[in-house]
């Protein structure tokens, strides 16, 4: 399985998470379907301004279930430029975390 693939499977299951701790995101979802994993991720990150749904995880206090959280795992570093991983960092940064690991960030 290609690490595209992968992505798009680990996407899947922050919906899934995200959906347990009481947030269902439909409209990520939606994306997801319609432009892949890594599509969706790029367009999230990439975004100016938080999504809907990041602010949301973080005033549930779940910035772990974010794709800015998911784009700085290490297992996924091949798949997203420096610029892109810098802008997932910055902006978990900005609401208050720290780190780079897969649901290691810590709140500050």
């Amino acid at each position: 399985m290609t690490d595209e693939r992968n992505f798009d499977q680990a996407m899947r299951q922050l919906y899934l998470d995200a959906k347990d701790a009481g947030y269902n995101a439909t409209y990520f979802l939606r994306m997801l379907n319609e432009l892949g994993g890594v599509a969706t991720a790029r367009k999230l990150v990439g975004s100016p301004t938080p999504s809907d749904g990041f602010t949301k995880l973080w005033e549930m206090g779940r910035l772990d279930l974010s794709v800015e959280a998911l784009v700085l795992d290490a297992r996924w570093k091949g798949l997203f430029s420096d610029q892109e991983q810098a802008a997932a960092r910055r902006r978990l940064t900005d609401y208050g975390w720290r780190g780079d690991t897969r649901r290691g960030l810590k709140r500050i």
